[in-house]
């Protein structure tokens, strides 16, 4: 009876000891857990193991084409728009520049230029830089893995690699990214630590051109509007009293029949004018926001992300790293009491995360 219940205590033991050990995917390492845990962290390599987390399906190849065809599009309108503006602008603005001044027209004309080239550039930046794939590292074997070579990294389900702490999986790229903020289709690339300071550069060059844009756009059309027929106000206003509605109303009539009489430069003006405006405030805002999480010390992904860990404090150097100032500024917005001291990343990638 003896030996029989020492047996099976024995059996037990053996069963549970199979079942809590476990490989560890970054140095193949079998581990002996005392009490099963979905993930554990290695001794050795340091990597994270996830157990219940298991590989995922690759998207099929309509879906995956799919979001090639609609990155394309969209870049390729944003390319046209751009270029659209630019042509628009020169040909229906500066003729009316030119005729105030020469100095003034070449003046425009050099400042265009300027802005053209910065927000053509930076796109194209944004666009066809890589936004930043993790480095590559051996793995998978104990005698070529160094002790915390792999520390915190995990296991890609959808590329089978180790991926990063700060990377995240883009399945439009079909890669990890480093510090990945989100997958933009107007630039049908990701913005990462390898880009994402030019993306940053893209939103202000457009917001600072469409400014210039409406601002030139109302003032060309202001001198090649069509003398306004007021006439029918004369009803509206009295000496004792004013209909604001039929006031109102007045005006916005006499508006509209000189618009019917607009020329082709007229009409071409008012586009500029309501295009600028409205690409300024949706490229604002995003500009905005981009700036806040750089603020923050996070990105887009891991701000609406549960695991949102590793960050540090938010603060005005935050911003001066990613910017890549001199150190004297940083200094300066500590003697100011603007920044916290702190430092937005660790590692080489410090000035490239949101």
């Amino acid at each position: 009876m003896g030996e029989e219940q020492t047996v099976q205590e024995e059996c037990n033991m053996t069963s549970v000891s199979e079942e809590c050990q476990v490989s560890c995917w970054g140095c193949g390492l079998r581990l002996i857990l005392a009490t099963y845990s979905p993930a554990f962290k290695c001794g050795w390599c340091g990597a994270i193991t996830q157990t219940d987390l298991a590989p995922r399906k690759a998207d099929s190849r309509c879906f995956s084409q799919w979001r090639r065809v609609r990155d394309r599009f969209f870049v390729s309108i944003l390319m046209f728009f751009i270029l659209f503006i630019i042509s628009a602008g020169v040909w229906a603005v500066y003729p009316i520049v030119f005729s105030i001044s020469t100095i003034c027209g070449i003046f425009h004309i050099t400042l265009t230029t300027i802005l053209s080239i910065t927000t053509i550039s930076t796109f194209c930046m944004a666009a066809f830089r890589s936004p930043g794939a993790p480095p590559t590292i051996v793995w998978g074997s104990y005698p070529i893995v160094d002790k915390n070579d792999l520390n915190d990294y995990t296991l890609c389900m959808y590329c089978s690699k180790p991926k990063p702490p700060r990377a995240h999986h883009c399945r439009s790229c079909k890669m990890c990214v480093m510090d990945m903020d989100h997958h933009c289709p107007f630039i049908g690339n990701c913005v990462g630590a390898a880009n994402h300071h030019a993306f940053i550069l893209f939103l202000i060059s457009v917001v600072v051109s469409c400014t210039y844009v409406t601002v030139m756009a109302i003032y060309s059309g202001y001198r090649v509007w069509p003398p306004l027929d007021l006439s029918d106000l004369t009803t509206s206003v009295s000496l004792h009293s004013v209909n604001v509605t039929s006031l109102l109303g007045g005006i916005f009539a006499a508006l509209a029949r000189s618009a019917l009489l607009l020329s082709a430069r007229g009409l071409i003006l008012v586009y500029l004018a309501f295009a600028g405006f409205a690409v300024e405030i949706g490229i604002g805002v995003l500009l905005w926001q981009q700036l806040s999480f750089i603020y923050d010390g996070v990105t887009y992904v891991n701000s609406i992300s549960a695991m949102n860990v590793g960050y540090t404090e938010r603060g005005w150097n935050n911003v001066v790293r990613f910017f890549g100032c001199p150190y004297s500024i940083s200094r300066l917005f500590r003697f100011c009491g603007f920044g916290n001291g702190v430092k937005l990343q660790d590692g080489d990638s410090s000035s490239k995360t949101a």
